[in-house]
C-alpha cells in the first residue's frame, strides 16, 4: 500500500512538472481522439444513410413470374405477396404490387386515343394532399367527391401527349373493358415511368380481366448486399412460381459505394493516429532528455529499470485516457454535424465508437512514449559526475 502510494504521489509530480508541455500532448491527444471518433462514427452510420438514400431510387428486389418478363403477359396470384417476410433483422421490409397493362388514353369525352402503358398498383401511392384537393376542387365545382380508386398519376410524357392538366377525366380503354380516372398528379423521373399512368390495381386488374393477378411484386430491402441475397434465397424457396431478381444497378452500386467510402475513412483514422503518435513522440523526447537526472537518482537509491519505465508509461496512458474521453466525445459532436452537413441528417452517436476511440488513443499515447525506454540505460553514477 505504501508503495501504491508512493506510486501514484510520482504520477502526480512527473504530470505537474511542466504544465505547458501537458497542455500540448493532451492538446495533441484530444485532436487525434476527436478526429478518430468523428470518422469511425460516419463509417458506422454510413451504411445506414446509404441504405436509405439508395432506397429513395425504388425498388431493389423484384419479383416477376418464371417463364415472362415485365413486357410479356405472365402473372402471378396476388397471395405470393402475404410470402413475403416484411420484419427482417435489417429492418423492415417495404412492399409493392403491380400489374402492367397496355390500354389506350384518351381525355373524356372524346379525347384523341394514345396507347400507354397502364401501372396498376398496390398501394396506390397517391399523395393525401392531392387527393384531398382534387376532391375540394370538385366538391366546390358541384361535383360529387370521387374516391380515391378513380384517382391516377400521369407521367409527364404522356400528359403532353393527352395535354391532360390537374383532375382531367381520362377514360382507360382495353377492348370492350373501359375504366376512368381523374388525374391528381404527374410524375417526373426522367425514366420509363414518365410514360405510365398509375391507377389503383383493382382497377387496373378490371381492365385486363384478371381479377387477384400481378405482373411484378417490388420490394425495398434494407441491409447490405449479403443480407439482401439471404433474403432472396429464402423467397425462391417460398415462392417457386416466381424468379426472385435483384436490381443490381443499387445493390452492387451501394456496396461498392459503402466500400469506397470505409476505405477512405479507415485510411483517415490511421494516417489521423500515425501522425497524433508522432506528435506526442517529439515532445516526450524532450521529456526523456529533461527527466535523466530523475531517473539516475531513481534508480540509485534502487528503483528497479522497470519499475521506471512503469511510471512513465502509466503517465502516458493517463494523459492518453484524459484525451480520449475529452476528444472522442468532441469528435462524436463533430460527426453529428458533418452528417448534418453532408447527409441532410446528423448522425446517430454510436456507443461502440467511444470506447473504441479512448482505447486507440491511449494505445497512441503509449507508442508515442517510446523515447521514454532510453531512460532505462541511463546509469546513475553517469548522470551524478553530469556525463550525460
Amino acid at each position: 500500500m505504501p508503495d501504491r502510494k508512493m506510486f501514484w504521489r510520482i504520477i502526480r509530480r512527473l504530470l505537474a512538472a511542466n504544465r505547458g508541455r501537458l497542455f500540448v500532448i493532451l492538446l495533441a491527444l484530444g485532436a487525434g481522439a476527436a478526429i478518430t471518433a468523428a470518422l469511425l462514427n460516419l463509417q458506422v452510420d454510413a451504411k445506414r444513410r446509404l441504405t436509405t438514400e439508395f432506397r429513395a431510387f425504388g425498388p431493389n428486389v423484384v419479383i416477376v413470374p418464371k417463364d415472362s418478363s415485365l413486357s410479356t403477359s405472365g402473372t402471378l396470384p396476388e397471395s405470393a405477396a402475404r410470402s413475403v417476410p416484411i420484419h427482417l433483422p435489417t429492418g423492415s421490409v417495404t412492399l409493392s404490387s403491380a400489374l402492367y397493362v397496355i390500354a389506350t388514353v384518351s381525355v373524356a369525352p372524346s379525347g384523341k386515343p394514345v396507347s400507354a402503358v397502364i401501372r396498376g398498383s398496390s398501394p396506390f401511392a397517391v399523395v393525401s394532399v392531392l387527393l384531398r384537393s382534387s376532391s375540394t376542387a370538385a366538391a366546390n365545382s358541384g361535383e360529387a367527391n370521387q374516391p380515391a380508386e378513380n384517382a391516377c398519376v400521369v407521367g409527364v410524357r404522356v400528359a403532353q401527349q393527352l395535354n391532360a392538366q390537374q383532375n382531367t377525366q381520362l377514360v382507360l380503354a382495353n377492348g370492350k373493358r373501359h375504366e376512368s380516372c381523374h388525374v391528381v398528379s404527374f410524375q417526373k423521373t426522367g425514366g420509363p415511368e414518365d410514360d405510365q399512368i398509375t391507377i389503383d390495381l383493382r382497377a387496373a386488374q378490371r381492365l385486363v380481366g384478371l381479377p387477384d393477378r400481378i405482373s411484378v411484386i417490388e420490394l425495398r430491402v434494407p441491409g447490405a448486399p449479403s443480407a439482401i441475397e439471404t433474403l432472396i434465397a429464402d423467397l425462391e424457396r417460398r415462392i417457386p412460381e416466381a424468379n426472385v431478381r435483384p436490381v443490381r444497378q443499387f445493390t452492387e452500386g451501394e456496396a461498392k459505394i459503402y466500400n469506397r467510402i470505409s476505405r477512405i475513412l479507415s485510411y483517415t483514422v490511421v494516417l489521423v493516429l500515425v501522425l497524433t503518435a508522432l506528435c506526442v513522440m517529439a515532445a516526450m523526447t524532450n521529456v526523456a532528455m529533461e527527466r535523466r537526472n530523475d531517473v539516475g537518482l531513481m534508480k540509485a537509491i534502487g528503483g528497479a529499470t522497470r519499475r521506471v519505465l512503469r511510471l512513465f508509461l502509466a503517465e502516458a496512458a493517463l494523459l492518453g485516457l484524459t484525451g480520449g474521453i475529452l476528444g472522442a466525445a468532441v469528435g462524436i459532436l463533430l460527426s453529428m454535424w458533418l452528417g448534418k452537413a453532408v447527409f441532410g441528417i446528423a448522425a446517430r452517436p454510436r456507443l461502440i465508437v467511444y470506447p473504441v476511440a479512448v482505447a486507440l488513443t491511449i494505445i497512441v499515447a503509449i507508442a508515442g512514449a517510446f523515447p521514454l525506454r532510453r531512460l532505462a540505460n541511463i546509469r546513475p553514477a553517469a548522470v551524478f559526475r553530469g556525463e550525460t
